[in-house]
């Protein structure tokens, strides 16, 4: 009736995109892929990042590692290329990619420059979309997709400001991606963790006193891990949630319950 292999990720191939340093959500759902049996392909942003990102994937045993700018064109491209040359197919793919200009970030939404709106709408939403199109002729056999969002795509939080709308762009592309795919055996998952000190989060105006706040109110009284968010995003890519789609998966301790 139940399979143990259902809950692995043995000889599954996939691709984690958003790797910035050992403190990313992204190297902690790479970790745990791995963990599970999988293969995992990694890329960085640049050179700069470079040192910082290879020893992790080193470490990981990454058979795949590439640059990958999503503003640059066809640097996403060569990185599926390069999945098609060398596996020929693909099992999951990650997205951790989130950025907006620190002047649009950190004043009010409403001061927020088109340049800047854009920028942050390409690089957080749209580039998930292009990975989608990318990904799904090598999904034949079917696959799972993931995005991290954030509670402040739901409700109001204060500081996030312009990532709120870009945010709740994002849970919404991954309904819509759920309905077009699904068809094909393609799940479509976004994730929501709990605030984490990452380098993305450094932009937050007054992030530690969210974090304090979070610890508090959250019913289970902790701070959300890289470790906890990236095991619960592995078991979703496993077969055991083979019919798990379309939803706005929260890793937050239940914060977001809370009024």
């Amino acid at each position: 009736m139940f399979d143990s292999a259902d809950l692995r990720l043995d000889g599954k191939k996939g691709l984690v995109l958003g790797i910035a340093n050992k403190h990313s959500i992204a190297y902690g759902c790479a970790s745990a892929f791995r963990f599970l049996g999988a293969e995992v392909a990694i890329t960085y942003l640049n050179e700069k990042a470079r040192p910082y990102v290879e020893p992790l994937a080193e470490s990981l045993d990454a058979p795949i590692f590439m640059p990958c700018d999503v503003q640059a064109p066809g640097d996403l491209e060569a990185v599926f290329e390069a999945i098609h040359t060398q596996w020929s197919r693909l099992d999951f793919a990650l997205h951790s990619i989130a950025y907006a200009p620190k002047e649009d970030l950190q004043g009010r939404l409403i001061d927020s420059s088109m340049q800047g709106f854009m920028q942050a709408m390409d690089i957080s939403c749209h580039s998930f979309i292009r990975m989608a199109r990318l990904a799904e002729p090598l999904m034949a056999d079917g696959g799972s997709l993931f995005a991290m969002s954030y509670y402040g795509a739901e409700k109001v939080v204060e500081n996030y400001n312009l990532m709120g709308p870009v945010k709740a762009a994002l849970e919404a592309v991954g309904r819509y991606l759920t309905y077009e795919l699904g068809p094909k055996g393609i799940r479509v998952h976004i994730i929501s963790p709990g605030p984490i000190k990452t380098r993305a989060a450094s932009g937050i105006s007054e992030f530690d006193d969210l974090l304090a706040e979070v610890a508090q109110r959250a019913p289970m009284q902790r701070l959300v891990t890289i470790e906890d968010v990236g095991l619960a995003t592995a078991m979703l890519a496993t077969n055991a949630a083979r019919l798990i789609t379309g939803e706005t998966t929260y890793v937050d301790g239940g914060y977001h319950i809370m009024s």
